[in-house]
């Protein structure tokens, strides 16, 4: 439960992230005081010369002349604070902070198990006692 929840919360903050420093802009064409086109990513398309002059506020713009029509550009702009600052470390510290990381990963490792290649073997049966036999033992 917890693993899934840790995914989708930092999902999220990789996507609030991207979106924060996502930069774009919003091209608006306008005819007179009329809205004609809105894009994002790309520039407006111009307006279509086949509108009636009826949609027009002004009576001194109409579709024939040129000077009426202009385009709007809006700039949405991103953070650009997320800069990451790079700290010059001495060799020393490198070293300190490598051999740190090397032995925190590794102290969670386990033991591993000694391994026997004989163990599903069973052991050959005594005969006879050889430290008794050869009167040998250990003091």
């Amino acid at each position: 439960m917890n693993n899934g929840f840790y995914k989708i919360a930092s999902f999220l903050m990789a996507l609030l992230v991207l979106f924060s420093t996502f930069s774009f802009t919003v091209d608006k064409h306008f005819c007179g005081n009329t809205l004609v086109d809105t894009a994002i990513l790309k520039k407006a398309s111009p307006c279509v010369m086949e509108m009636p002059n009826s949609s027009f506020t002004s009576d001194d713009c109409s579709i024939a002349s040129k000077n009426c029509c202009h385009d709007e550009k809006v700039l949405v702009c991103g953070q650009d604070d997320l800069i990451m600052s790079y700290i010059e470390l001495s060799f020393q510290q490198q070293l300190f902070v490598s051999s740190f990381v090397y032995t925190y990963i590794n102290l969670f490792n386990g033991i591993d198990e000694k391994v026997i290649p004989l163990d599903d073997y069973s052991p050959p049966i005594l005969v006879k006692n050889l430290h008794i036999l050869n009167e040998t033992f250990l003091i």
